[in-house]
């Protein structure tokens, strides 16, 4: 059975999962005619709340984690089709244990240029799969509370205690990839 989260909520990862896909999906609305782009992007934090070194951003540009625990599985860009439209796969038993959090974001590609927002948005969500069953365990749906923002931090998975938990976030920021690579401590050139 599928835990829907509220922001703000979180929830136990069931202890025995090891491999999980964390799938996002969204429609673009049909209200401009330029293509609309989203990308997520995974930042493996530290327990500064920053990412260890640059390689800690795993998205279209750099796909795999160093330790290859996450694995970023392509970019859609179109939202088009049924389903998730991006991936990542996460190996909770390879997550360096200097690594406190993995927050998951999302950001729309020229944003600025094509006056673009995540009110422009309708369906999206994030969900936690068992990558071994294709169960989905977890699931939190976008709400309008990011529609001004270009870019999001959607949801993360974080340690507590020795286990994982799911937490649903939705804070939104402007600035696209760069902002938030730079909240998280990514040197951005």
């Amino acid at each position: 059975m599928t835990v829907n989260l509220i922001k703000g909520q979180n929830v136990p990862v069931d202890s025995g999962l090891k491999l999980v896909r964390v799938g996002l999906g969204w429609s673009p609305r049909r209200e401009s005619g330029d293509d609309f782009d989203l990308d997520a992007s995974v930042f493996l934090l530290g327990e500064s709340g920053k990412v260890r070194t640059d390689a800690d951003l795993i998205f279209y540009n750099q796909p795999k984690s160093q330790c290859l625990s996450v694995v970023y599985n392509g970019d859609n860009r179109t939202g088009a089709g049924e389903g998730d439209d991006e991936t990542i796969d996460v190996d909770l038993s390879r997550v360096p244990a200097d690594v406190a959090r993995i927050v998951f974001t999302a950001s729309i590609y020229k944003a600025i240029e094509r006056r673009q927002n995540f009110g422009m948005v309708e369906d999206a969500y994030i969900r936690l799969v068992d990558a071994d069953t294709n169960t989905e365990q977890i699931r939190f749906e976008l709400t309008e509370d990011a529609c001004i923002n270009d870019s999001l931090v959607f949801a993360e998975l974080y340690r507590r205690n020795g286990a994982w938990k799911f937490r649903a976030l939705a804070q939104g920021y402007n600035g696209g990839l760069a902002a938030l690579a730079k909240v998280f401590g990514v040197n951005v050139k």
